[in-house]
């Protein structure tokens, strides 16, 4: 793997994070951000990665965890949503920065639209996988 200087550490890559989320449109983040908790992790659990079919825990990039906003009522209360975005993984498929920068925003995006209600079907159809 041919890096562009060295792979961001846990906390740039936490910033490269943020900036994907910034970079989501200023009128639908009160929507898309409510009750919104966005993590990053090293790997997910082989636990985690079991519960959704995958074996190996380095082949997933990002999880979100929670009822996506086409199933939410007018009342519907509930601890808050979470997106998980896995460091490594991300980082193993990367070869440079941009590389790294791009991955996050797209995982950022895939996650987002899971949250959104769309499948795995509908977010490859949109080019956000």
């Amino acid at each position: 793997m041919a890096w562009e200087g060295s792979p961001p550490d846990l906390d740039g890559f936490r910033d490269l994070v943020e900036e994907a989320l910034e970079g989501f449109p200023e009128e639908f983040q009160e929507l898309v951000f409510a009750n919104l908790a966005v993590v990053v992790e090293d790997v997910a659990s082989p636990a985690e990665a079991a519960r959704i079919g995958i074996r190996d825990p380095m082949h997933l990039l990002g999880l979100y965890v929670g009822v996506p906003f086409t199933q939410w009522g007018r009342d519907f209360s509930r601890p808050p949503d979470v997106i998980k975005i896995y460091r490594l993984p991300i980082l193993a498929e990367a070869g440079s920065r941009v590389d790294i920068r791009e991955k996050v925003r797209r995982v950022v995006l895939h996650e987002l639209g899971h949250r959104a209600g769309l499948g795995e079907e509908r977010l490859r159809e949109l080019g956000v996988y």
